[in-house]
């Protein structure tokens, strides 16, 4: 068992998970799929809160809160999952390269600069995955930009709204201009 990590209730964290040596871990769009039906059932079980997501081929990126600790939501997820690769692919081992990494957001201004960050991940690979984010289906920008009908359970898509400064007034355009503007320097994570 590894150490116990530092956790407080209902702070915002950048969860990242990756495959093992980097190797995908989402093969197909059944894959990536299956990944949100495990968290919405996670969010049936726990009370958290999530803000932004995005899927990839390797890893993942989560926005999220809870009152209970994030170690056992994390551990329900990848667990999960892992069961249900290892079932669909005759895998054998790990396919996760280490725990998951919890990094602590600090303020709504982060927040907003983290969600944007894993809303740009389809774009900002080598060979962009997609031309538009709002064609990517496996991030919650679709969500936000009016191009998926259908949310999922525990994303919420009002928080972040009410992080805006003026002259933004808050509002889903406003916000998903944010995602799509170029900034000079983008933060690595």
């Amino acid at each position: 068992m590894g150490r116990k990590r530092n956790w407080r209730p209902n702070v915002y964290y950048h969860v990242i998970m990756r495959g093992n040596n980097r190797e995908n871990i989402f093969n197909t769009p059944e894959d990536m799929y299956h990944l949100l039906r495990i968290i919405n059932h996670a969010h049936e079980t726990f009370h958290f809160s999530m803000v932004s997501f995005c899927i990839m081929t390797n890893h993942y990126h989560f926005l999220i809160k809870s009152d209970v600790e994030l170690s056992r939501i994390m551990g329900h997820i990848n667990r999960r999952y892992s069961d249900y690769y290892s079932r669909r692919y005759n895998h054998v081992g790990r396919i996760y390269q280490q725990r998951y990494t919890p990094i602590l957001v600090e303020s709504p201004q982060a927040a907003l600069a983290v969600s944007r960050y894993i809303h740009r991940n389809p774009i900002k690979t080598k060979t962009p995955m997609v031309n538009e984010l709002i064609d990517y289906p496996f991030s919650s920008f679709p969500v936000y930009a009016g191009g998926q009908a259908v949310g999922w359970r525990f994303l919420d898509t009002e928080t972040l709204l009410s992080y805006m400064h003026p002259p933004a007034v808050g509002t889903l355009r406003e916000y998903v201009d944010y995602c799509l503007a170029e900034l000079e320097e983008e933060v690595e994570v």
